[in-house]
């Protein structure tokens, strides 16, 4: 069925009919559902008739392909027109096989592996009968108190757009409409939700139109350009307007100015959400602005089923608004082959064989071990020592709480804990809790003093659980519970050397854990193979290459902490004591105490003198920038090598540094490489005043090295008048 066709249908349909495409609801509403499928938000009593399940166009949250194909068969068997149903659900990292959650995916710095995880996701989704996934997920985020931080893959706009790419790639691949075991991908949450005013989840996000351009917007952007079939709109505001009704940011921007012409979905309620905002008297103005805005589809409220019509009849509300809406759905399921394939990749057989297989368990596996990041090991306590006594404590030792908010339908039961993956790499091992997660006893403290002082080597397996993470996680307090920093306290007593493994979803105030404990490792919520990969790491089987893309504060008062901030009027000089008058505090320094980029390895990297192809930059040339880096120690390992730049004098102010170009390297023991960066003007050009985006002429400062804190600095200057060259 081509456009054509689609078009020929729209004009067949009914206002009821064509209301009803926009219309999501969720799985229990349906003949043939078993079950209620995947909730996430609040459910009331939304008082849905028979005659708008029958002409709703997708269904939220149904998997199983049996399950699937029941609902699709009894849909079409009543719906008029025989228009299939879209079937949508939150695929985040992983469908059954749950992969390491986003946050950790990013500190890998691994494109091909984000991708493969992806690709993995959509096909288990999609021969379990799903058809759209609400990933990828590219808000932007700076307050590691947002709940929703496990969701990103950090703080930095280049990085998070190269994973924005990879995850589309993978659920989609090159062209959705030729492979049914690829779902579409689903952008979110269109705009700036990382953004929300004290890290509180739904809440204000205010910021100027150029902030907004220059950080928050480059990687919805790229998810686009690589061909992301829908958006999702935010729970937030933008400059004053709710997303879901902000007609600038859906229709001016990205409609017009960026040519999307897929669909809008509104997030969970995010259309009657209008009212409590306060820019809409009731479900008939909010039903207004969300279709005026260009929101195609709205998510589990009634305002387009119950006023669109109305709107529409009484000449408030033009009908080419819902037209075109509705063929934008249409086509949508026209591309995914829906009208004549409606069941798509659903296959019970395939299911079986194909979900949670072990090839699937191992690639979760490795992206685990990629994803870990070693923040301290003193000593090179790590790697452990097969023969060595090892006592595991903490409230993960054996706990498969481990996957992470939205990991919908991984199994904790299914889940390898630490305690089963270091018990198959042999040797002797004592477990017990020593506590819980918030809460613990005198017996449980005892017993865990009482192995550990059996013990050659103590681990302790800390962290949050999943419920103090994820969307309404947030937190005020982001260091461990007290229960947990008290059994650190007890066991250093012992004076047995302790190694940390961190389960969490959020950058951590790691006071009282790093500088008590002799090697900390920070493991996120690594998945469903998340004990086996640490088990790897610990033994040494794997050697930890993860680098960090969220700044880790030195307090939560230093909040929002991040790389590539502005430098002040009164900036405070390295090196220098000033008592007072300069931007910082009296209590902690400016500096995170974990830097964006930071990560240790089993291994030594060390960096050569890095040199620069010429200092002047002309538009239409490039230059290069090169280092040599050598493994230097004694095992095989990876190096994320990476490249910063800053302009020194903008018409606006431009941020201390800005990521621009990384690259990792594999070495062997003894091994060297020449990494080498390319620079053109393309890559010095900002938002101006104007909101231009161009270059100035000038010096920019170059950094390279392993991290944004530790890096040589080379010099160059971009000249544009000197060749006659606009300025724009």
């Amino acid at each position: 069925m081509g456009n054509e066709r689609v078009t020929a249908l729209v004009s067949e349909m009914t206002v009821e009919e064509k209301v009803g495409q926009l219309m999501q609801l969720a799985t229990h509403f349906y003949k043939g559902a078993v079950g209620d499928g995947q909730i996430t938000g609040p459910i009331e009593e939304m008082g849905i008739s028979e005659e708008v399940v029958l002409n709703s166009g997708s269904v939220l949250g149904a998997s199983g392909a049996k399950t699937v194909k029941a609902i699709q068969k009894k849909h079409l068997e009543e719906n008029r027109l025989g228009i299939p149903l879209l079937i949508m659900a939150d695929v985040v990292h992983g469908f059954k096989t749950i992969f390491p959650v986003p946050l950790a995916v990013g500190c890998s710095w691994d494109m091909e592996s984000a991708e493969r995880s992806a690709q993995i996701a959509a096909l288990e989704a999609a021969v379990s009968g799903v058809h759209v996934t609400f990933a990828p997920m590219v808000d932007l985020v700076r307050d590691p108190r947002w709940g929703r931080v496990m969701e990103t893959t950090g703080e930095d706009p280049y990085l998070n757009g190269e994973f924005a790419k990879a995850f589309v790639k993978g659920f989609q691949g090159p062209d959705i409409s030729q492979d049914v075991n690829r779902v579409a991908a689903c952008v979110k949450h269109f705009a700036a939700y990382g953004a929300a005013e004290a890290g509180r989840d739904y809440n204000t996000v205010d910021m100027s139109e150029r902030e907004l351009r220059e950080n928050y917007l480059p990687a919805y952007k790229a998810a686009l350009e690589q061909g992301c079939e829908m958006v999702m709109t935010a729970f937030n505001t933008v400059d004053g307007i709710p997303a879901t009704g902000n007609r600038w940011l859906m229709r001016d921007l990205l409609r017009n100015e960026w040519g999307f012409n897929g669909v809008i979905i509104s997030d969970w309620g995010a259309v009657k959400e209008m009212i409590p905002h306060g820019v809409a008297a009731d479900e008939k103005e909010a039903a207004l602005k969300g279709l005026e805005a260009g929101v195609d589809i709205e998510m589990m409220t009634t305002c387009y089923v119950s006023y669109v019509k109305e709107l529409i009849e009484e000449g408030t509300l033009e009908s080419s608004f819902l037209d075109e809406s509705v063929q934008r759905i249409l086509e949508l399921k026209e591309k995914l082959g829906l009208f004549d394939h409606p069941y798509r990749g659903a296959d019970e057989e395939k299911e079986a064989s194909i979900v949670m297989s072990a090839d699937h368990r191992q690639a979760a596996r490795e992206l685990a071990t990629k994803s870990c990041v070693l923040l301290k090991n003193e000593g090179g306590l790590l790697p452990l020592h097969k023969d060595q006594k090892i006592a595991l404590i903490g409230p993960f030792a054996q706990n498969g709480d481990i996957l992470g908010p939205w990991s919908w339908l991984g199994s904790r039961e299914e889940a390898v804990t630490l305690d089963q993956g270091m018990k198959e790499k042999g040797g002797t091992l004592f477990t017990t809790e020593g506590c819980g997660v918030e809460t613990g006893t005198e017996d449980e403290l005892e017993r865990a003093m009482s192995l550990a002082d059996k013990a050659d080597v103590i681990v302790l397996a800390l962290g949050e659980s999943s419920y103090m993470s994820g969307e309404a996680g947030c937190r005020s307090d982001i260091r461990l519970p007290a229960v947990q920093r008290d059994l650190i306290q007890n066991l250093k007593k012992i004076n047995k050397p302790i190694a940390v493994v961190l389960f969490n979803g959020r950058p951590l105030d790691l006071h009282g854990v790093i500088d008590e404990a002799d090697a900390v490792l920070e493991a996120w919520y690594p998945g469903t193979e998340g004990g086996a990969a640490i088990a790897d790491i610990l033994f040494g089987d794997a050697n930890p290459s993860g680098k960090l893309t969220m700044s880790f504060p030195q307090s939560v008062g230093q909040v929002p902490v991040y790389y590539n901030h502005y430098n002040t009027g009164r900036p405070q000089h390295e090196n220098v004591n000033e008592d007072r008058y300069v931007s910082k505090y009296l209590d902690i320094p400016n500096e995170p105490l974990l830097p964006f980029g930071y990560g240790l390895s089993y291994t030594t990297f060390a960096y050569g003198e890095a040199q620069i192809s010429d200092d002047v930059l002309i538009p239409g040339s490039s230059l290069s920038i090169s280092v040599p880096v050598t493994n230097t120690g004694d095992q095989a390992g990876e190096e994320v090598v990476q490249l910063y730049i800053r302009d020194m004098a903008g018409e606006v102010v431009r941020p201390v540094k800005e990521l621009k170009g990384f690259e990792k390297v594999a070495l062997r023991p003894g091994e060297a490489k020449q990494v080498t960066f390319t620079i053109e003007e393309e890559l010095l050009r900002y938002h101006h005043r104007s909101l231009e985006y161009k270059s100035d002429s000038g010096a920019f400062m170059v950094f390279v090295g392993p991290n944004s804190r530790d890096a040589q600095t080379l010099e160059l200057t971009l000249e544009k008048e000197k060749m006659g060259v606009n300025q724009s």
